[in-house]
């Protein structure tokens, strides 16, 4: 029976942050027996899609939220230099942590909307939101006050309750009872001022407390090498890694039976985990296909995207092969062209084709086309493509195939100094936002990683080259 459930875990989408992989993370939930676990990552939600399908390929409620960073009094737009730590004091942060949880859909879409303007309008050292954001997209969503990071904790551990306490009825005035006050305890002396004042706020202002972790590894064992992944990004080579950068081996996934005896004279804050649980219905919906529309030309009598899509392709077709292209082609066409229309695709080949031929308009160089698309003879009838598939007997099914209904993949190279042009041309034609650049993410080499390590353990070059 579930008695806890983790509601702040960073995972290694936490760049040089965490160390826990997602699917670790669900794995130990389930292993405790967790009915649900939250993703929490620092201003991103890289990791969502992935954390949401392993959590339910083990059929435990996948909590999606994101560690914000907020600038709580100033702009996001600010970007002071902040003066340098007074001694023996550690430099200001232009920025606290915020944790966000996703309630609804309507929550996901705002969670999503203040990551994505943190980095467009709010970076600085770290993709910050502020106070306007918050009450502009703060509808469906949880908010809980986070780590000693967090600007109520950042106020008690500076001895200023008063502070602490404005800041916490401000969050309360915005969220009502979705605001909860969060506790931790990794055996540090800050920690402990935090949890001597939070349940006299708690107990002032009638906010509810909620137990958390901060979890950024699964094991306890993992703290060492947590550390070597944090000083990893210390170029200097001073630091050492026997000295925990975060002062505690306390933040891993630690069982329900961990956190209940840690925290069980605090009333209430164990069971929040599943009150909180309980409020939260959404489901990431990850069914179908959403196309930017087409503008099918006035011209065309029909103003349906497959009727569109058959005549350019005919009139392409007749224009490289001529009026009788031939038994074998004639027949690859109306199979290619029946599969594409059968899976709802004729709007994607459309879109596809129509910024090719703008950006050979435009005189930018065009790749002539690489990868499964290659054997497409649609493809390469509308352009898109420069190669016949049927001279180099290329399979249709490689990039499209009726048994396995996926999403076609085009790669289209462009030169580097027309890419931006054709990207403006799609926002223009379809809208900026059915328009998305997606990231991609690179792993370190084996070789790369024994290096680096090396680095940070000190171990001499030499050594490692051997």
């Amino acid at each position: 029976m579930s008695k806890f459930v983790h509601l702040h875990n960073h995972s290694d989408f936490s760049l040089q942050d965490a160390a826990a992989a997602v699917k670790s993370i669900v794995a130990a939930a389930a292993k405790y027996d967790m009915k649900a676990v939250a993703l929490t990552d620092h201003g991103v939600m890289y990791g969502i899609p992935k954390f949401y399908k392993a959590a339910k390929d083990k059929n435990i409620k996948a909590i999606v939220g994101m560690e914000a960073y907020i600038t709580l009094d100033e702009s996001r737009f600010e970007k002071k230099v902040q003066p340098p730590a007074m001694p023996g004091q550690k430099k200001k942060k232009p920025y606290h942590h915020l944790i966000l949880l996703a309630k609804n859909k309507t929550g996901y879409q705002n969670l999503a909307k203040l990551s994505s303007l943190g980095f467009l309008e709010g970076y600085y050292y770290r993709p910050r939101i502020d106070w306007e954001l918050l009450e502009k997209y703060h509808e469906g969503l949880i908010c809980t006050s986070a780590c000693l990071g967090g600007v109520i904790s950042s106020f008690l551990v500076n001895d200023n309750y008063e502070k602490a306490k404005d800041t916490a009825q401000r969050f309360q005035n915005l969220f009502g009872d979705d605001f909860y006050l969060e506790l931790q305890d990794h055996f540090m002396p800050e920690d402990q001022i935090v949890l001597e004042k939070v349940p006299q706020l708690s107990k002032e202002l009638g906010i509810k407390m909620v137990a958390t972790n901060d979890c950024h590894y699964v094991k306890k064992e993992d703290a060492y090498a947590h550390n070597i992944l944090l000083l990893m990004g210390d170029k200097t080579g001073e630091a050492d890694y026997r000295q925990l950068r975060y002062h505690t081996d306390q933040i891993y996934f630690k069982s329900q039976e961990e956190m209940t005896e840690l925290f069980s004279k605090y009333e209430g804050a164990v069971e929040n985990t599943l009150e909180i649980t309980d409020k939260i219905d959404f489901k990431l919906d990850s069914k179908g296909y959403y196309f930017p529309d087409f503008p099918i030309p006035a011209e065309f009598p029909e103003k349906n995207l497959d009727a569109y899509f058959e005549h350019l392709s005919r009139e392409k077709l007749k224009e490289l092969f001529g009026e009788n292209p031939g038994e074998v082609v004639q027949e690859r066409f109306e199979y290619e062209l029946n599969t594409i229309r059968d899976m709802g695709f004729s709007g994607y080949f459309l879109i596809v084709q129509d910024f090719i031929a703008a950006a050979r308009g435009l005189g930018i160089p065009v790749g002539p086309g690489r990868g499964s698309a290659a054997g497409s003879l649609i493809a390469y009838v509308l352009g898109i493509t420069k190669i016949n598939p049927l001279e180099y007997d290329l399979l249709f099914e490689r990039f499209l195939n009726p048994a396995r209904r996926s999403m076609p993949d085009i790669d289209v190279d462009f030169a580097d100094e027309g890419r931006g042009e054709v990207i403006e041309y799609v926002k223009r034609k379809y809208g900026a936002d059915s328009v998305s650049q997606i990231i991609t993410f690179t792993t370190l080499s084996s070789k790369a990683v024994i290096r680096d390590v090396a680095r940070v353990l000190d171990i001499p070059l030499f050594t490692v080259n051997n």
